[in-house]
């Protein structure tokens, strides 16, 4: 079962396990460095938090929802090296302090708006999302991440 990032114990590790993250810190696996990875990771709080980010409408959310729904939002774990959505793709610099402050900011935004917030609010490429599928989105990517990182 995944872990509920509407939880108070949950936000803590997370924030935890960030902390552990400095600089120097390399990635097991992918394409990305440190920063990248943590920039990667931003965008799907800044999507989700984002009250202006269009959502997908019609055939284009119909084929992504049939295609990637049930694996972003369901309890079996992302595999290492899969596929990227190109919205999510980082190939340029990041700055690591930058992205890491704002990742923390993110997780706690997330936690402190919390699941009732959550629950029923449509995603970009989903549609509405229950508070449960809303969590297992957050928490399995951010998990497969910082495993990524070793944390």
């Amino acid at each position: 079962m995944i872990p509920n990032t509407f939880d108070l114990k949950t936000k803590e590790e997370n924030l935890k396990r960030l902390e552990n993250i400095s600089i120097e810190t390399q990635t097991k696996w992918g394409k990305m460095n440190t920063p990248q990875v943590l920039a990667h990771l931003n965008v799907a709080y800044e999507l989700a938090l984002n009250e202006n980010t269009p959502i997908n409408r019609g055939f284009k959310r119909f084929i992504i929802s049939l295609m990637a729904k049930k694996m972003v939002v369901g309890e079996k774990p992302y595999p290492k090296n899969g596929m990227t959505s190109p919205d999510f793709k980082i190939s340029d610099q990041r700055d690591f302090a930058i992205e890491k402050a704002k990742l923390a900011t993110n997780i706690n935004t997330v936690f402190e708006k919390g699941a009732k917030y959550f629950d029923g609010k449509e995603s970009q490429s989903f549609g509405p999302l229950s508070e449960k599928e809303w969590s297992n989105l957050f928490q399995k990517h951010l998990n497969h991440h910082l495993e990524q990182l070793g944390v």
